[in-house]
């Protein structure tokens, strides 16, 4: 996954990327933020933003039945990492009739979460492998929550901003 991120640098880091992420989305209008289109599967600002959110619920719930003591279906039940395609098809389908507002409630409601977990957490915690058997042997829980934050914010803005800047100069 790269260089693991101690509780600071992990903070910081999610930090950094949520601000750019905001600025971003305070660039647009309500109506830009549900045109269809920003990726190539047809997705809308707010749908991108529901797809964070749903990754980040993911990982809580992942978590939270790891601490129970039960081991988390990764991704999601029915589903393997060869399928996230797939999966993120039907957390699509799932929030494309969500309203702007509560989705964007949602994501500042779970990133909230994350945070305050992160918060909660030792460095041990967060970055020793195998601290968590659901995470396998390669991962850390930072990894985990810093893909679910961090890299998908940045992946996020990356795809806004390309459609942005199409819209803005009048390309397809």
């Amino acid at each position: 996954m790269g260089r693991r991120l101690r509780k600071k640098d992990l903070l910081i880091s999610i930090r950094q990327e949520r601000k750019l992420l905001d600025k971003m989305l305070s660039s647009l209008t309500r109506r830009q933020m549900t045109v269809p289109g920003v990726t190539k599967g047809g997705w809308s600002v707010k749908d991108i933003i529901a797809h964070l959110a749903e990754w980040q619920k993911m990982n809580l719930d992942w978590y939270a039945a790891g601490v129970r003591g039960e081991r988390p279906h990764l991704p999601a039940p029915g589903y393997t990492m060869r399928e996230l395609p797939l999966l993120n098809h039907r957390i699509f389908l799932k929030y494309r009739r969500r309203p702007l507002r509560a989705v964007m409630n949602d994501f500042q409601t779970r990133h909230n979460r994350i945070v305050r977990l992160i918060r909660s957490l030792s460095d041990a915690d967060l970055i020793t492998p195998g601290r968590y058997s659901w995470t396998g042997p390669s991962w850390t829980l930072s990894d985990y929550l810093r893909a679910a934050t961090t890299a998908h914010y940045l992946w996020a803005r990356t795809r806004i901003r390309r459609w942005h800047k199409r819209q803005e100069t009048g390309g397809v």
